[in-house]
């Protein structure tokens, strides 16, 4: 069986998924389709590249991601606009863990692979006089492109293989001798904060040392990482490393809709700072207070 994923900045208030789930299903005949997310902010290709970094290894082999976040190829200049600072974008095909990712060369392999690279990567172009293409290009341009995928048709009978593909990062932690310091990368539907710091940075300060966890509200703080949430009394704010190894500050069993998440409890929203302060024997910190 197929299976086919959705990620997408349309929302679900209109009618663009429902569209584009009837089309899936008028050309591919048995398929499964996933939705991973429809919630992405307009043009946000950093935040997609996450939420797709977070399930895709959960998926098998074969498997047709179709990510429709700031989908329209940009083919030739703007009207009236500085031709000589044009950057083009094209519908792009990336095989990577024998998967199939289906996206505008807009940043979002760049913020997806990181530092890894990928199998394959073929540039399809689209027929100018098909303007079809252009308007609603996950519908009527990556998924045509899936189909030939499903079919078993090679990508070199209609598109271009190349090796350069557009960045856009997601911003990693920095790391200093006593501090390690990052942002929310995410809020999810809980209203926990999930950061850009991973494991691996926290594991770089001094071992065995104290250390708290603050916000930019410094009347807030956690001084202890639990392994779950549940670790800590309901209401309590509870900081943990989530099964992406990354840094997540939540409210145990708080969401927006009931005693509020972390998210509004803190005031903090995406692309906020926060840092972990580590004061082992000696340090400077130490040895001031």
């Amino acid at each position: 069986m197929q299976i086919l994923t959705l990620t997408s900045d349309t929302g679900l208030q209109d009618y663009y998924i429902a569209s584009l789930k009837g089309a899936i299903l008028k050309a591919m005949e048995g398929v499964q389709i996933v939705d991973v997310s429809h919630s992405i902010k307009p043009f946000d290709v950093a935040s997609a590249a996450f939420q797709m970094q977070c399930c895709y290894k959960d998926f098998p082999d074969g498997t047709i991601h179709l990510i429709g976040v700031d989908s329209e190829p940009m083919i030739q200049p703007p009207e009236y606009s500085d031709a000589s600072s044009f950057v083009s974008s094209y519908p792009t095909v990336m095989k990577f863990h024998n998967q199939y990712f289906i996206s505008n060369d807009n940043g979002f392999f760049g913020a997806f692979l990181d530092d890894k690279e990928p199998q394959e990567l073929w540039r399809y172009t689209v027929d100018k006089t098909n303007t079809l293409e252009l308007k609603y290009p996950m519908k009527n341009c990556f998924l045509p492109l899936a189909k030939r995928i499903m079919d078993e048709e090679p990508l070199s009978q209609f598109t271009e293989a190349v090796n350069k593909y557009k960045k856009a990062l997601i911003p990693k932690a920095v790391i200093e001798e006593f501090v390690v310091r990052g942002i929310v990368i995410h809020v999810d539907s809980f209203g926990n904060l999930i950061t850009n710091i991973s494991k691996a940075d926290f594991d770089r300060l001094p071992q065995d040392a104290p250390y708290e966890i603050k916000f930019a509200n410094e009347k807030y703080y956690i001084d202890h990482i639990s392994d779950t949430y549940n670790a800590v009394q309901q209401g309590e704010r509870v900081a943990l490393f989530n099964e992406n190894n990354l840094l997540e500050i939540a409210i145990n069993r708080g969401a927006r809709q009931s005693t509020g998440g972390a998210d509004i409890l803190f005031g903090m929203k995406q692309g906020d700072r926060l840092r972990i302060e580590s004061s082992p024997a000696g340090s400077r910190k130490t040895l001031l207070f």
